[in-house]
């Protein structure tokens, strides 16, 4: 078995929650949309010029172009970053389909959600809103169809699609500049922008990391917030060499690295059944295992 057994149980039974990052989307080569910061930067710096000392860094580039050339054009050189037209791969696809309470989708694409699309209605996004475009709103809700819901339809989804750097669709939300993620950091330890939803079911369950790397702060500081107060075990599918600070992050956080290609790995999920639309279920064992 590829997969650890341990962690094939834990992901059949409903115990883990799924986390992909960029690199999820390198799975289809042929994919053109970014998928590493720095790929997502030099798009921008494309169509705007900016200083070189800061080319390379996506944040520091989108604040210089929010404040010299607008906010409204990040947004719109985002929109074409993304707004590109691309398919689900594999691990997409498997995702839609497993039926797994929560994913956290920490990216700016809308390939999951066209994945899902295929599978119905009975799924919605949190999506993280920037407060440079909506002031005193950390989320906002969507329906399947991007309609704007109300909070309380995410503990009615048999699927919830956290994203906490936003995306293209439904809205255009991106957390992207210096300033968005000031704003979300200054926040975030004390946990109010993250959803209620993701704080309750991550209570009981561990995370599953896939295309995801550690290697800066910003990327660090989410991951842990977003897993804080979880039960655990938690996996990273992580091939290649680890940094210093990665592998310093891992044994922090106690994430067990699986030294696999992703692609071998999105193969072997295909042999993995996860309890179909478990949230009820999985409502049911968390009560039974902290009685009142």
């Amino acid at each position: 078995m590829i997969i650890p057994s341990d962690l094939h149980e834990a992901l059949t039974a409903g115990r883990l929650i799924p986390y992909i990052g960029p690199g999820v989307l390198a799975l289809d080569p042929a994919c053109p949309l970014p998928a590493t910061p720095e790929a997502l930067v030099s798009r921008l710096v494309e169509k705007v010029a900016v200083p070189h000392k800061i080319r390379g860094n996506l944040t520091a580039a989108a604040q210089f172009i929010e404040n010299f050339k607008h906010r409204k054009t990040v947004s719109a050189l985002m929109r074409d970053a993304f707004a590109v037209n691309a398919a689900p791969n594999a691990l997409h696809d498997w995702l839609a389909a497993s039926g797994l309470p929560l994913v956290v989708h920490a990216w700016y694409d809308d390939l999951l959600q066209s994945a899902l699309k295929a599978r119905g209605d009975d799924w919605g996004l949190v999506q993280a809103v920037s407060q440079a475009e909506h002031y005193g709103a950390w989320v906002h809700y969507f329906q399947h169809d991007g309609a704007r819901a109300d909070c309380a339809m995410g503990d009615l989804w048999a699927t919830l699609v956290y994203e906490p750097l936003g995306a293209l669709n439904p809205a255009r939300n991106f957390l992207v500049s210096d300033s968005d993620f000031v704003e979300v950091l200054t926040e975030i330890d004390i946990q109010t922008p993250i959803p209620a939803q993701v704080q309750e079911w991550r209570r009981d369950r561990g995370f599953l990391f896939l295309g995801c790397r550690f290697t800066t702060q910003l990327e660090r500081a989410f991951a842990r917030q977003i897993m804080k107060r979880s039960r655990g075990p938690h996996w990273a599918v992580l091939p290649g060499t680890l940094t210093r600070n990665e592998s310093r992050f891992l044994t922090e956080q106690s994430i067990t690295p699986v030294p696999l290609d992703l692609a071998a790995f999105t193969e072997a999920l295909a042999d993995c059944k996860t309890v179909p639309h478990a949230r009820d279920l999985a409502k049911g064992a968390s009560s039974a295992a902290n009685p009142a």
